[in-house]
Formats: C-alpha cells, structure tokens, sequence
C-alpha cells in the first residue's frame, strides 16, 4: 500500500465532494437571491459532471469566472470549518462501521440451522 497515494486520491475525493457542496450552497443562494442566474447555474451544472471538481471549476470559470470563484470561496469555507473534526469523525465513522460489520457477520455465522435427516436414513415405507 502506497500511503502517499492513497492520501492524495483522498483529497481529491474530498475536494470533489466539498466542491459538490459549495455549488449546492451557492445554488440555494441564488434560488432565493437570483433565480434566472440560478436556473442558468443549474442548467450549467446539470451539463457538467461536478464528480471531478477541478475539472467542475475550471469549466465555470470559462463560462462564468464570477460565479466560480464565489464556488471556491464556499468550497475554502466549508473545508476550513470542517478540518479540524474530520479526521476524528472518519476514524470514528469506520472504526463503529467496522465493529457492526463483524458483529452482523458473526452473528451470522453463529445462527446454528438445522438440517431435517436425509431421506435415505429415514426408514423407508416401501
């Protein structure tokens, strides 16, 4: 296991998904403070795939550097705010996860199903 790598691929995941955030906060903004920009966000949004958020960002910043920027100052905010609880909650997250997993899977293991005897060692009625 290369720790690095799984470490980088991590933070793209979780930049992503801030990213995925960011618009979202930003959408419901605009609903309310802007809704023909909003409908014209969302439109952009529905055509551009928001799984990759640097390729997301940079997208919106050719068609509307305004509104990208706005994105990643949302996106700099909720990572910001989120930090420091994160890697406390993920390791708590998996490690409770984990416990349930194995404790369903012995659970299974453990449920004892009785077999009815075969049919060849029941006397016959012939």
């Amino acid at each position: 296991m290369d720790r690095k790598q799984v470490a980088k691929a991590t933070t793209k995941v979780i930049s992503s998904y801030l990213t995925y955030q960011a618009v979202q906060t930003v959408l419901a903004q605009l609903t309310e403070t802007n809704p023909p920009l909003a409908l014209w966000f969302r439109s952009f949004s529905g055509r551009k795939i928001v799984q990759d958020g640097e390729v997301y960002l940079l997208a919106l910043l050719a068609e509307h550097q305004e509104l990208a920027f706005r994105v990643m100052a949302v996106r700099e905010h909720l990572v910001e705010e989120i930090m420091d609880d994160l890697p406390e909650m993920v390791l708590h997250d998996i490690k409770h996860k984990n416990s349930q997993h194995r404790k369903q899977q012995l659970e299974k293991l453990s449920q004892l199903s009785i077999i009815e005897p075969n049919s060849n060692l029941e006397p016959s009625s012939e």
